[in-house]
């Protein structure tokens, strides 16, 4: 298979497996849980369990990928793409749905740091488009899944398990190619794999001191930031808007699928184009736009209920958060040196799912006060219109990058 071919099929495994994934959680997640009897001040953590693997594994695998290469990473995430819908057929308390979001959270923490880290290593010239081209297919998958899931529960007057199913079959699926496509393809390749075996010590060694540079590289730092502050703020829209879209603004289940998956379809449509413009024109402006239209945005939610207006704000979110994401993670790759590929894109994923994670939990303790959706969506932008400002201020993109060994914290 050639390299062309590979990708593409590489991208459809992706694709089918952030489907299944996806739709484990959207629309359903919020009303699954509310039928279990989900105490509303503890709803945050279903929403946040999913991702706090993110934050446990991301790293050291993405670590581990660069020393011994990316193939087992990438099929041990796939088996759990798999297995974990089946879990949900035999949840019966919200605590055992705690429990099995957070399985399942280890698949997409594992795949997309080590997948994104491939990419990087074969695309080097065209790092920022095959990598917004890669993340655009899994948002093929994102964007479906709100669409697909919400007409099941429209069938089925919410049939969680019919629902769960589906998720099974596509996770099943994208397993299947794996095997098929990375038993093939015997070299995913990574810049640092040892020529021999390599021993326990020395590879805890050398991925602690690849977590040591990039910790103390400024440029890093702010980059992981930025991202984090996006992914904040995904989360609580991801789950918060769904809740707010059918408690005020009361839309059946149809409509807030539609609004959520017209968001990600815009992600799926812009996400290559500024990728590309990013390769050529630099990564600093987009992530300084992108901050600031998405918060501008976030602000209005609570102040309108009306379908068409909730559907423009969800598609101009999208346009904003993809010119952000389609630039940190190239940006990030530009400022390590290539035999830490993956354990940068593995730091930023950690830090990314860290904000991810605190998102639907804070958002909910300001949901609960008197300050409710108006304080929620408030915070939010807030956020993002403050890592616009650090990032500006920073410089970083400005100038031509240091490599993580000369570019560190003064």
């Amino acid at each position: 298979m050639n390299g062309r071919a590979y990708f593409i099929v590489f991208c459809v495994m992706g694709a089918l497996a952030i489907l299944s994934s996806t739709m484990s959680k959207t629309p359903v997640l919020n009303p699954f849980a509310v039928s279990l009897g989900t105490p509303p001040d503890l709803i945050g953590i279903i929403a946040a369990a999913s991702t706090i693997p993110g934050i446990l594994i991301s790293l050291p695998a993405a670590s581990l990928s660069d020393i011994f290469g990316r193939k087992k990473v990438l099929l041990f995430a796939a088996f759990i793409f798999a297995s974990a819908p089946f879990l949900y057929l035999g949840i019966t308390s919200w605590w055992h749905l705690v429990l099995v979001r957070f399985y399942h959270g280890f698949a997409t923490a594992m795949f997309v740091p080590v997948a994104e880290a491939a990419i990087a290593e074969r695309f080097s010239a065209k790092r920022g488009e095959r990598m917004a081209a890669f993340n655009s297919a899994t948002y093929i998958g994102r964007g479906i899944a709100p669409f697909l899931g919400g007409s099941i529960l429209f069938i089925t007057n919410y049939g969680f398990h019919t629902l769960y199913i589906a998720v099974a079959i596509a996770g099943c699926t994208s397993f299947a190619i794996a095997l098929l496509l990375l038993s093939e393809n015997k070299t995913i390749p990574s810049a640092n794999i040892a020529p021999q075996p390599v021993k326990a010590k020395i590879a805890t060694g050398k991925m602690f001191q690849g977590w040591l540079k990039v910790a103390r590289n400024r440029g890093a730092l702010i980059v992981s930031f930025v991202q984090a502050c996006q992914y904040y703020a995904y989360g609580v829209m991801e789950f918060y808007l769904v809740q707010y879209m059918i408690e005020v603004a009361a839309l059946d289940a149809l409509l807030v699928s539609i609004v959520i998956g017209v968001q990600v379809i815009s992600l799926i449509v812009f996400r290559p184009i500024l990728g590309r413009l990013s390769d050529k024109y630099g990564r600093r402006l987009p992530i300084i736009l992108g901050c600031t239209l998405s918060g501008a945005l976030l602000f209005l939610v609570p102040f309108t209920t009306h379908f068409a207006f909730l559907l423009a704000i969800s598609i101009g979110y999208g346009v904003g958060f993809v010119m952000v994401i389609s630039s940190t993670s190239p940006l990030m790759c530009e400022l390590a040196p290539p035999n830490l590929i993956g354990t940068s894109m593995g730091f930023l994923s950690t830090i990314m799912d860290i904000g991810q994670t605190l998102g639907p939990i804070i958002s909910g303790i300001i949901l609960a006060t008197v300050l409710s959706y108006t304080g929620l969506f408030t915070s939010l932008t807030i956020l993002l219109i403050a890592s616009a400002i650090i990032f500006t201020i920073s410089n970083i993109g400005k100038h031509q990058h240091k490599p993580l060994e000369t570019q560190t914290i003064s």
